[in-house]
Order: structure tokens, then sequence, then C-alpha cells
């Protein structure tokens, strides 16, 4: 890995500058470099020789993520104290040659709820490794613990996963919806400026409302070409997520339509998972503004949800998807050519890890797509012009960028940037896929 990779991660500097210190997409944990591997190695040896500790460092060294900070631990004497973060949420736990305990506190309880108890003790099924638990000072938990010797680090990686992802998720929900419950442990987060979370807000609502205005136009018959909506709609939810990166029920609102259209309701058909989310959206676009802020927050993670995927998962999807865009121009439906590569896009970014280079190529696309938003939030690089049409010098400038930061593990990475059109920004978005359709990721 280089040392832009190191410094950086899998990111673009012109999409995640330092300075500014915005962070857009979700975190991924597959992208470690050759020392956190080395530690799972070590880790699995030393279990393998009965060195609980000694695996046990080696498996939070394997976590750590230098960038995020995510991980630290101490040994005293014969016990290991440690902690790890995910988001919202600060994970304890501490080990010694017995075994192991892990505890995320997710919010403190006043008034005792009977409904809240039973939801808890409902969600205890879903779990595989851990269970909630209401502590001695009252604060609603999620625990796991084991045995040394049934502590392997494949155990420990999904028992870990799971507290983090639930303590995460849950305790901006529940708090949301039960007013007797009060946060814990957030002194790790850093909050984002007034006036980024104002353009964020803004964002949201410019987007949903233009999708709203489109559909009151009448130009688009919904039942007719429910899959022309259906572009339209996911588009809007894949950018929302990843250009505002929120918490709490925004980011389980953005969640749960995606869950609605790919599986929740495939038995329905598609105007109707339409309909859903037309509402899910209207009704993330009318909350308050201040409850809409306390969700914009950066934190320290240590998993990801997204699934490593290969060059080839991403061809895949440009065969399945792309050609449709032909046929939406040709016919008079101009936005939802726009919306079908922004789709593209957005679903792969959402739902994988793609390697590096196409990870960076598909932020640089969300870059140029959304330069005003960008340039809101305090980029200084200009990647559109006045209408709209993307910047053939800024856009090729980044290209080379990206390639001369992978250049040294994928030595054939050749972007053939002389087939993209820079006519509009339909036109781009579909030479601009079909630029990554054919890169060579072979490695050194």
């Amino acid at each position: 890995m280089s040392i832009w990779e190191r410094i950086f991660g899998p990111t673009l500097t012109a999409v995640e500058d330092p300075k500014l210190g915005y962070r857009f997409g979700r975190y991924s944990d597959a992208y470690k470099d050759e020392a956190n591997y080395a530690y799972w190695e070590r880790a699995l040896n030393y279990m393998e020789d009965g060195h609980f500790i000694e695996s046990m460092k080696a498996f939070l060294a394997y976590l750590r993520d230098e960038e995020e900070d995510n991980v630290q631990w101490e040994q005293r004497d014969s016990e290991l104290y440690f902690e790890f973060y995910q988001g919202s949420k600060r994970i304890t736990g501490k080990a010694d040659a017995e075994g192991l305990r892990v505890e995320a506190r997710i919010a403190r309880l006043g008034v005792s709820n009977s409904e809240l108890l039973q939801r808890l003790t409902s969600l205890n099924y879903e779990l595989r490794y851990s269970r909630y638990a209401l502590d001695k000072s009252r604060c609603l938990c999620i625990l796991f613990d084991s045995k040394a010797d049934d502590a392997s680090p494949h155990k420990l990686y999904y028992a870990f996963k799971e507290i983090a992802l639930q303590a995460d998720k849950q305790d901006d929900l529940l708090i949301d919806e039960f007013q007797q419950l009060v946060q814990v442990d957030q002194d790790h987060l850093k909050q984002i400026s007034l006036e980024a979370k104002r353009a964020k807000e803004a964002f949201l609502r410019k987007n949903v409302q233009k999708l709203l205005d489109y559909l009151a136009s009448g130009h688009l018959n919904p039942e007719e070409h429910p899959g022309g909506l259906a572009y339209l709609l996911l588009d809007v939810v894949f950018r929302l997520d990843y250009l505002i990166r929120p918490e709490g029920k925004t980011m389980e609102a953005l969640e749960r339509m995606q869950r609605l259209y790919f599986a929740g309701e495939r038995d329905q058909p598609i105007t109707h998972r339409n309909l859903r989310l037309i509402g899910e959206l209207q009704e993330l676009s009318q909350r308050a503004p201040d409850e809409f802020g306390k969700e914009l927050y950066l934190g320290k993670y240590t998993f990801g949800i997204t699934s490593p995927a290969s060059h080839d998962r991403l061809r895949q999807i440009i065969d399945s998807e792309l050609g449709k865009l032909d046929w939406y121009q040709d016919n008079g439906y101009p936005n939802i050519a726009l919306a079908v590569p922004s789709y593209i896009v957005g679903y792969s970014l959402f739902n994988f890890a793609l390697p590096l280079p196409l990870h960076n190529f598909l932020q640089l696309f969300m870059r140029i797509r959304e330069d005003e938003y960008f340039r809101r939030l305090g980029y200084a690089q200009v990647f559109t012009d006045k209408s709209g049409r993307p910047v053939k010098k800024t856009v090729k400038a980044a290209i080379s960028e990206i390639v001369q930061r992978h250049r040294s593990v994928y030595p054939y990475l050749r972007p053939i940037s002389s087939i993209l059109d820079y006519s509009d920004f339909t036109e781009f978005g579909k030479t601009y896929l079909k630029m990554l359709y054919e890169l060579d990721l072979s490695k050194s």
C-alpha cells in the first residue's frame, strides 16, 4: 500500500479533502493493508498455540485502522483492557487467560418502560453471539462473553461486529422513540458545522422535491413505466445515503427503502414498491431541521456492511442496467436516462467494497455529478460548467490522480478516457461507465 493510501485510505483526495474533514459513503473494513493481514495470521497462530492474550492483541491490531484511530488496548499484568468504536458507540472489553467480556452501553434508562424492555427481549432472538441487558447503573447494554478456548479470531470478528453494528444502530433509534432514554458515551463524536448541516438538509429537500415536482408534472405515467420511476427513486436514495452520510433515523430510513425495494417486498409489484418509496422520501424530507441535524456528526468506525466484490461484479451490473439508458433517452425521458448511470454508481457504492481503483472512480463520478453540492461544502475543484456539463480538463486530471495512486499495485490501470463524451451529463455517465468496464485491474 502506498503512502497516499495510508494517509487518505480508500478515498480520493478530490472527494475527501482532509482539510475540510468531510466523509462520504459507508465505512468499509475490507480495505486493510498487508500489516493488518499479518496480524490476523499471528492471531490465528497464537490461538492455536494456546496463547490467548497474545492472540487477542494481534486480533485487535488486525481491527485497527490508523486513519480512524478506532481501536486501543492496554495490558495490565495478566489482564488486557481494550475499546473500539462504531459510529456513535464506544465498545469496551476485558480479557484474561480464562476468557473475555465485551460491552456496549446503548443508553441510560430513566423511568422503566415495559414496552422498551419487551422490545429488547424480542431483539435478543435475532442475535447470534450477544444479548441485551440492563446494568447496575440502569444503562441498556449489549453484551458478549466467551471462554478463552472458544474465542477464536473468526468467532470474535463476527461477535464484535454484531455488538458494534447493533449498538450503533439502536442507540439513535431507541432514543428517538423512547423519551425515557438518555445518551451515553458520546465524547468521541465530532460535530460538523452549522453551515454543513444546512447544506446537507438543503440537499436532501431539494432532491426529494425535484423528484416530486417531476412526478406532479404528469410527464411520466408511473403505471406505464414503473421501472423508470424506480430508477429515479433509487438514484435519489443512494445519492442521499452516500453524500449526506446520516446516522440514526435518517440512515435507518434509507436502509429500509433499499431493503423494501430489493428484499422485503419482492412479491409485490414494482408500482407498489415505488409508492412506498415515495411516501418514505416525503416523510424524510418533512423532518424538523433540528432533529435531522442531530444525526449529522463524525464518528469512528471498525466494521462495515459492504461486501467485498470484484471488477466482474461491477461489469455484471453495467451489463444488466446501462443498456436501458438508450430507450429512455430515445423516447423522451431524459430524467430517467440521467438516473440510470447514477443509480449504477450509487447501488455499487452502497452494497459493495470494490477494488480500490474502482471505488475511487465511482467516488469521482459522485463528485462530478454533485459538483454544486461539494462546492457549497467548500471544495475548490470545479468539475462542471454553468450548464452542468463536466469540465474535461478537471475530470482528466482527477482520473490521472487515481491512476498514479494505484499504479504500483495495478500496473495495467490505463483508463481509455478518450471515449468520454462531455456533451451532457447523461452521455458522460454512459461513457464513463464504459470506461470503467474496460479497465484492466491485473495486479503486479
